[in-house]
This record gives structure tokens, sequence and C-alpha cells, in this order.
């Protein structure tokens, strides 16, 4: 017994030295990580890699690139300055290497090997047995590399990856990532390097490349848009809807890219927080004689979102959004989640204090969190993490949108993301390159889901938007109500009324997306912590100044949503409704029926259109 006990902590010690806990306990995010796309054909790379940091980005010189494994252990898909990574470095890191052997399955022979990553922070450039093979750019948007080239069914390759990255250039999304040395105000620890799973796939030549998986509640239909690989007359796609073991529709039509997919679904079973219901779906792609080359499992929520008369209509019904800021920061994953139970839990907490959504705020979330989100009834808003990046510069413009485009096309099919919101309070903005880069962004998100309203730039600063959003703070009932009543023919509340080249408000839904941030702070932690205003000390008081908030948003008629911040304490901003551990900090119940004083469901709404009026 004393042997046994001293081989397993000398075992649980070398796992630790190699980068983490993950090794002693099993792979690390073992999950599918593309639950709305997913193949039988996949494994898993998450692990423990070798790392090296190259700060004088020598690498290339050092024969880096050809490197069969560096000195340092790295548990991925954790970035190195998380603790959940074993390597915990929070200092810049301006560039990086990455290294593993991947094995190639014999029974792959004949199909594309995707190699697949989640998302790399910022700019990545793929090695195969030396030959470089794809170059990534984009800190948060999902790609996917075919090195079937590059490799051979049956046997190893040597995969290197090196990531370059300069979060205070301004070229580059960052997101909440501190610019400076510590974390500070409202900014915390870097993200660098590979931060979600890596995987692979096998594909048929001729397998589904992607679709597009539109709900039309009004005519009760699901259209889909398919995009293949590779196309042949010879091939045939089947689109297969399932209500649990009921077969709802099918249609066969040749895999080609112009064939589009009309499935009648009769009296849908509609989505919603309240009734949160999913159809699977099952996309069969058969050659000739028959024989299935491609299978994808999926699902779809069958729901419709859209913007008239001052509200934001869910299934034709007028629908209050009581949102929560979610910034998704972990205390020991940084970005990452330690598992899938974990983004899971988040979405659960904010339903059980009352919230029926959360504003994702300034980080682009795992497709797993959609997925949670899809299947607990929880409505999203999508957005970009555009801290950092300077909105005035050409480059960065050209930067944000082939990786905002990335971003799109990969969460358009999720029912719970109602909302696209591409930036937060571009306070810097200047007249020019901006008003262009605004009017882009929104036309590119248009054509690429028309289905979704946009709220372009979060706080105000808006150039071309579908929901007019605002930032208040204020703590006083009187205030909130003077701020946020309309007056006809008065253009409302705004955060940058003094930039005269931004648009006027017109008529939209109009949303206060971010207030309350109320500090609750244990007296340890005071003199280096903070939120929005001075500490409130006594419980009832909180309790009580947060009602009061809630009731001057009722009563502003012409307010049709919030958003409170926020979610969690993260690091040293302290206004979470739960601590940063996800523990509670306040009574569950008493938050879950201040919040919900504001239903739902909107009875009897008004026509908020007649603002203009005098």
């Amino acid at each position: 017994m004393k042997f046994s006990i001293l081989k397993f902590a000398a075992t649980l010690l070398i796992a630790l030295m190699m980068g983490g806990v993950a090794m002693a306990q099993g792979q690390p995010r073992p999950e599918y990580p593309r639950p709305q796309f997913e193949r039988s054909e996949w494994k898993n790379l998450n692990g423990t890699w070798t790392y090296a940091f190259d700060f004088g980005k020598s690498g290339h010189q050092r024969g880096y690139t050809n490197s069969k494994g560096f000195d340092g252990k790295i548990t991925v898909p954790f970035c190195p300055e998380s603790k959940l990574s074993g390597v915990e470095h929070v200092d810049f890191i301006n560039c990086m290497w990455y290294q593993r052997s991947i094995d190639i399955p014999a029974e792959w022979a004949g199909k594309n090997i995707m190699l697949n990553f989640g998302a790399i922070d910022w700019d990545a450039t793929i090695f195969i047995n030396g030959a470089n093979v794809f170059r990534h750019v984009g800190g948060s948007s999902s790609f996917a590399v075919d090195i079937t080239k590059h490799v051979e069914a049956g046997k190893s390759a040597n995969l290197v990856i090196q990531v370059l990255d300069d979060i205070r250039s301004g070229m580059q999304t960052g997101g909440k990532q501190s610019v400076g040395y510590h974390s500070a105000v409202c900014n915390y620890t870097r993200v660098t390097g590979i931060w979600q799973t890596v995987w692979m796939e096998a594909v048929s030549p001729q397998g589904l490349k992607q679709v597009i998986a539109t709900p039309d509640i009004d005519q009760q239909q699901l259209v889909i848009r398919p995009q293949f690989y590779g196309e042949s007359m010879d091939n045939k796609l089947t689109v297969t809807m399932m209500d649990g073991k009921k077969k709802v529709a099918e249609k066969t039509v040749n895999a080609c890219n112009e064939n589009i997919v009309v499935l009648p679904v009769k009296k849908p079973k509609l989505w919603s927080p309240e009734s949160p219901f999913l159809y699977d779906v099952t996309y069969t792609v058969k050659d000739k004689d028959g024989k299935v080359i491609d299978e994808v499992k999926s699902y779809v929520g069958m729901r419709k979102v859209h913007l008239a008369n001052g509200y934001f209509y869910l299934n034709n019904q007028p629908y209050y959004q009581r949102l929560v800021l979610d910034q998704g920061f972990y205390p020991d994953g940084v970005w990452t989640a330690p598992s899938d139970e974990a983004l899971r839990k988040d979405i659960e907490l904010a339903k059980a204090v009352g919230f029926n959504g959360a504003r994702l705020h300034q980080k682009v979330f795992e497709e797993r969190y959609y997925y949670w989100a899809d299947k607990l009834g929880y409505i999203t808003w999508g957005e970009s993490a555009s801290w950092g990046l300077n909105v005035n510069s050409d480059l960065a413009a050209r930067n944000f949108i082939a990786e905002w485009t990335e971003i799109v096309e990969r969460d358009r099919n999720h029912p719970s993301l109602v909302t696209w919101t591409p930036f937060n309070e571009t306070w810097g903005c200047q007249p020019g390159n901006y008003e262009r880069f605004m009017h882009n962004v929104y036309n590119i998100t248009k054509a690429m889901d028309p289905t979704r309203p946009i709220n372009d730039a979060s706080g105000d600063s808006h150039i071309k938007t579908d929901i007019w959003s605002v930032h208040d703070y204020s703590r006083d009932y009187d205030a909130l109500v003077k701020n946020h009543t309309i007056q006809p023919g008065v253009e409302p509340y705004r955060n940058m009324k003094d930039k005269k080249y931004l648009a006027k408000y017109d008529g939209q839904p109009y949303m206060i997306d971010e207030f309350g941030g109320l500090p609750w702070i244990k007296e340890s932690e005071r003199s280096s912590s903070w939120g929005y205003g001075s500490n409130i000390d006594k419980i009832e008081d909180f309790y009580n100044i947060l009602e009061k908030q809630i009731d001057a948003l009722k009563a502003c008629k012409h307010v049709v949503g919030f958003c409170y911040t926020q979610m969690t304490d993260v690091e040293q901003e302290k206004n979470g409704v739960y601590y940063y551990d996800r523990t509670s900090k306040f009574d569950t119940e008493r938050l879950k029926k201040i919040f919900e004083k504001i239903p739902s469901i909107i009875e009897n709404p008004q026509d908020l259109s007649g603002w203009k009026k005098k």
C-alpha cells in the first residue's frame, strides 16, 4: 500500500510538471467542440504539447519550424497565462511556438484530413513536417486547415505552430486583455496562443462544408443552403428533421451548392427561453451507388426575431430582454472554461437570478457555450473582442472585418443568438474612416445574416444601427427615469451627444445595454477592487438600490430591454451578482424577484414609433 501511494504521488508530480492537472485527470475539454455540425470520425488534440517562448522572434533562424519538441510543456487548450496551462507566464508574449506529433488513422485513407482550431490569439502559422501550410490572422475566430497533401494515413506527422501577438499595437482585437503589465480597472489577464480546442477530422472530398439553416415560422418551413467541398451531380444530399423519434420532414436533392432544401414544418414547436425546443437534423451525402460518404449531426431551433414599432419581437411577440453582461473569464482558465459543465453552469446561474439572456461581452464565446444556450433556453448577443482596436485605422479595419466575417459565419445558425454587436464603447472614434468602417461592418454583417438585428456600437457611437443602445450607471431612480423617458420630438439620452457626425435616433428599439455595476466588495479587498460608484456597505441597501433601478427602467415605456453589469466578479472588478469562483454573493430568489419585476412577454404593446411627433 505504501509503495502504491508513493508511486501515485510520483506519477501526479510528473503530470503536474508536464503541464498539468489535465494529464492526471484525463484529456482536457474532451467533448466535440462543434455540436451543431458533428462528425463521428474525429480526433481531439487537446492535452500536453511542447512550447517555447521566442521574444526575439528568431525561431525561424534557429530551426523551430522543424522542431521535434521544445523544452517547455503546456496543456492545450489553455493559454500560457492561465493556471490550467501549467505555465502561468503573465507578462507580454509577442511570439511563441507549439509542437506535437499527430497520428493519422489508417482508416482515414482517401479522405481529406482537416486540422481544426477553435481559436488562436492572434497570428498563427501552421507547419507540417517543416512545411508552411497555412496562416491565420484573428484571435477569436475558428478556422480549418486542409493538411491532406502533407500527411499520410497510418503515419505520424510533426505539427509546429508559430504564434505572434501584439495586444498594444492597436491593429488587433483584444477585448478586456490588459495593455499594461498589471490587470487594472476593467482590463484583465491577457490571452496568447491556443485557447480553444484543437481537433482533426476526416472528411470526404465531396463532403458537406457548411450549411445556412434559416427557420421560417411564418411559412412553417426550414430553409437549408448547403455548401460542399466538391460538387457532383451523381451525389445526393438528404436532410432529415426529427422531433425525438418522430420524422418531421425529409428531402433529397443533388449535392450541389446552388440547390436549396426547403423542409415543410407543420405547426412547428417554437424555440424560446421559456420553451427551448430543438429539432434534430441529419445531413447525409451519398454517392451514385447509395454509399454514405458523409454524415453530419445537427439541430435547429424554429424561432423568429424581428424589430417593429420600437420593440424587439421573438416569435412575433414583443419580448423584453433581461440580459446580464457576461465577460466569460475564469480564475483558472482565463478565456477558456475549465470544463463543458462550467459553460452550462454559467447559464444556469444566470437564469436562476432572473436573466433570460446575456450580452456576451468583449469576447467571442466558444460554440459549446452557444450549444448550452440553445439547449437551456437563453438568448445571447454575439460581440467581438473589439477593445484595443484603433477604429480609425485602415489596417485595423481590414484585420477586424476578416475576423468578424468568420465569427458571423460560424455562429449564425444558433437560435439563442438574437443580436450582433460588433463594437463596444468606441469612444475614440473620429469622423472619416470610422464612419466608413461602421457602414462596411454593418453592411457585410447584414448581407451574411439578414435575420438578426445589428447593434453597431454598444453604448452609442452609432453610425448605422438597428438597435439604439446606451450605457447609464446612474443609481438614482429619478435620474434614470428622466434620462430614459423619451419626449416627442426630442432626441433621447445618449453617451456621445457632442459628436455631430454620429447617427441620430430614428425610432429603433431603445435598450440600456449596460447599467447597474453595483459593487459588493469584501472589506479586505476594497483597497484593490472597484465597482461602479461607491461601495455599498449594507446588504439591504444593495437590494433597495437595485430594485429602484429596475423600477425606474420599468417606468420608462420606451426602454424595451436592459443588460445588467455583470454576471461575475472578474479579478479586481467586483460588481458581479456572483463571486469570480461562481459561488453565491446574494439571495438568489430575492434577486430573481427583483429582475423579473419586468416580465419577458410584453402585454398590450403600444406603438412606440410616434416619438417624432411634436
